[in-house]
């Protein structure tokens, strides 16, 4: 039977079927004019909050700028569960009745799960900057992917030491040649858009929850490398066998020897001794004419 291979596992070319890279692209879209909010009113909260702290005008946009960050961090964790394929579930260490307003205000404070979310939307920024690299790289290669129903026209690189950098293609053989400059460029784009993708997945799942109950399981499951037993095989007693185990325990196949040992003689059943051998008379047996002739030889 021939398996098909889906095209988004080919090496390469493949993100170019590949669903998840489009929404990471769509991600890094997003993350450049959310950046520039968050690094606008975050910036401006914690500068001017640290600065009029002297009074209460500052304390109080400084709580603010916090509750502010923590419902950015929330938006942010719904957008990389959606986009970036995570599954996170918000941090549990904010107590759910502090009694006060005081209470409560300083509950979120004390709470790592808000400055965690300060930390993401501060890493946010530079996010926005390295989005820059995929999405420039992909608005100057699909104009050249199409080239040939466009020619002539001139491709606008950008500027360097002051002066433009362009590319005039006016004929065909210039706008074939255009084509697979333009692929190589809109693939390296879709791969750094997924490196890109990869490291705001790894930053969410450091600063913005963790994982749920049921991904967890599925992670147990996976390591252990099967199902977990059922809750009806471990009422029965019953536990997986492990095969190495039937080769550590010793084979006795062969019969025990039951039989008793031979015992030493004794008696009139002891052994001779030799001739040589010193005999005592009194130890002699009357009645045996070998032990009678023996002590009147040594007489």
């Amino acid at each position: 039977m021939v398996s098909l291979r889906s095209p988004s596992t080919l090496p390469i070319v493949g993100v170019l079927v590949d669903g998840k890279t489009y929404r990471h692209l769509l991600y890094l879209l997003l993350a450049v004019p959310v950046g520039f909010i968050y690094s606008t009113l975050f910036s401006f909260g914690f500068l001017f909050g640290v600065v009029f702290s002297v009074v209460l005008v500052g304390l109080v946009l400084l709580v603010a700028t916090l509750l502010g960050a923590r419902i950015a961090a929330g938006f942010e964790r719904w957008l990389a569960n959606r986009l970036l394929g995570t599954d996170l579930d918000r941090y549990d260490d904010v107590p759910a009745d502090a009694g006060g307003a005081v209470a409560n205000v300083r509950k979120y404070v004390d709470a790592a799960s808000t400055w965690r979310g300060v930390g993401f939307l501060s890493l946010k920024f530079f996010v926005t900057v390295l989005a820059f690299v995929p999405l420039f790289a992909l608005a100057n290669g699909l104009p050249l992917v199409v080239a040939p129903l466009r020619y002539p026209y001139v491709v606008n690189f950008g500027e360097s030491n002051g002066e433009p950098v362009t590319w005039a293609i006016e004929t065909l053989p210039e706008a074939l040649l255009a084509v697979p400059v333009g692929i190589v460029g809109v693939l390296a784009a879709l791969h750094i858009t997924n490196l890109v993708a990869y490291v705001c997945r790894r930053m969410a799942t450091a600063l913005l929850g963790e994982p749920t109950a049921d991904d967890g399981a599925s992670k147990n499951s996976a390591g252990t490398g099967g199902p977990a037993p059922t809750d009806s095989a471990l009422a029965a007693g019953s536990a997986p066998t492990d095969p190495a185990s039937a080769h550590d325990e010793p084979e006795d196949d062969e019969p025990e020897d039951d039989e008793p040992e031979d015992e030493a003689p004794t008696g009139a059943e002891s052994v001779a001794p030799e001739a040589d051998e010193f005999i005592p008379a009194d130890a002699v047996d009357p009645e045996s004419d070998d032990g009678s002739d023996r002590g009147e030889d040594r007489s």
